[in-house]
């Protein structure tokens, strides 16, 4: 007979999402349990590069009860470093997490409506958690997204996903091209380039923002001028694709990152794949079109900027010359890349990721696998709840910082049903 118990509340996945879920829950009297396939942070200290910077800075970096500080606050973060935190803070707050715990899948057995059993968890270890609620929180960037043309490349082409890339010396001797100009192709590229490989990017829609402007660090005029809904917002291909935050590092070298700063320093910028076969990809003919309107974008940004400085009558330096995205070193390339003749030898896909809720059960998803939800938070049967999901094309609820919002939210509802189930007189509204 399979071992049984119970938790009021069941989180899967131990992210900032998940623990700050679980810390809302406890501060409002409400324990739960976390269950995590790795451990407390697995994603940032385990599946993304070793370098990788988190470019919302450490200002976005909170939890509940829990901001950190710094001397230098605008600097950021590496994956490691932002796990390290997280560790500590679960531990700190005595959160109950269940480390190396893989979910197999979530059922939902036919319950009577005060019922305190609406789901039942069944683990990789052979046990069941019985709870009255549920959240998942594994995030939205879950499942690595390679188009189906991969498929066409030489089987000699080294490819991986950026989600399996280390470092320039876990890659093959020879030239590298890298797919995707969001966050994540142009860190890689910018180290790959510094370590001295030969690197081609191939461009797509993304933005690029500066790290600084002003004496300021750009998270903090965004917070100033009520620019958050513009940096969290922003569709890059419908709603299998999740969107992608602008680029707001710095190169190796201290710059601002971008295709301008890439193309500086030897990058070659290819058009966006469009097919491959064998060891040719075909290319779109839009280098330069994708590297002006990301320039826009960037020179958008330091007007708003400008014209905040300006209605709020605040005292700032001017900076001369402002920073932008410049296209000296930017040319088109052509339709067609050849892997042999430039001497390239693996593909590093920076193509995004898309969600993975296959754990959850088949009613509670649409047609392509997604959650059905309302508001990115509350899911299609009472109890069920998301923590870190996209909400339409905005970027706003997986943010770093939005683990706060969300488990306020979400410990609510759950403080709330308990107190209709209970037949408590105390009231629905938190304080």
């Amino acid at each position: 007979m399979e071992a049984t118990e119970y938790a009021e509340t069941v989180i899967v996945g131990a992210g900032q999402q998940g623990c700050g879920v679980a810390a809302s829950l406890q501060d409002v009297g409400h324990e739960s349990l976390v269950l995590e396939r790795g451990e407390i942070g697995q994603a940032w200290a385990h599946e993304r590069w070793d370098s990788l910077l988190v470019g919302s800075g450490i200002r976005s970096i909170r939890f509940p009860g829990r901001e950190f500080t710094s001397d230098n606050p605008d600097a950021s973060l590496s994956g490691p470093e932002l796990a390290r935190l997280l560790r500590a803070y679960a531990t700190e707050r005595g959160l109950r997490v269940r480390e190396h715990t893989l979910v197999e899948k979530v059922e939902c057995p036919p319950h009577a409506a005060g019922d305190d059993v609406r789901f039942r968890t069944r683990l990789g270890t052979g046990g069941v958690v019985e709870s009255r609620n549920l959240v998942a929180a594994v995030g939205g960037y879950a499942a690595p997204r390679i188009p189906a043309l991969a498929a066409a490349l030489a089987p000699s082409v080294h490819q991986l996903h950026s989600r399996h890339y280390l470092n320039p010396h876990s890659l093959p001797a020879g030239a590298v091209l890298v797919v995707g100009a969001g966050i994540s192709g142009q860190q890689i590229a910018d180290e790959l380039a510094d370590a001295g490989r030969s690197v081609f990017v191939s461009v797509g829609r993304h933005r690029a923002w500066p790290h600084r402007y002003r004496g300021r660090g750009i998270h903090e005029w965004i917070f100033a001028f009520g620019l958050y809904e513009d940096f969290v917002t922003h569709n890059t291909g419908g709603p299998s694709v999740l969107p992608g935050l602008p680029v707001t590092v710095v190169t190796g070298g201290g710059s601002d990152l971008n295709l301008g700063t890439l193309a500086e320093k030897g990058v070659v910028l290819v058009g966006s794949v469009r097919a491959a076969d064998g060891r040719t990809l075909t290319l779109a003919d839009n280098v330069r079109s994708t590297v002006e309107q990301s320039a826009r974008a960037f020179r958008q940004v330091l007007d708003a900027i400008d014209a905040g400085i300006d209605r709020r009558g605040f005292v700032v330096p001017e900076q001369r010359p402002a920073p932008r995205v410049r296209t000296d070193h930017v040319a088109d390339f052509g339709t067609r890349l050849d892997l042999a003749q430039h001497g390239i030898t693996s593909v590093i896909w920076c193509t995004g990721f898309g969600p993975d809720y296959r754990i959850l059960p088949p009613e509670v998803l649409d047609g392509r696998g997604a959650p059905r939800q309302e508001k990115g938070l509350l899911g299609a049967v009472p109890g069920l709840y998301y923590a870190g999901l996209p909400n339409g094309e905005s970027l706003a609820s997986v943010a770093i910082s939005a683990n706060v919002d969300n488990g306020r939210f979400i410990a609510g509802q759950i403080h709330a049903d308990h107190v209709m189930r209970t037949g408590s007189a105390a009231s629905l509204i938190l304080t």
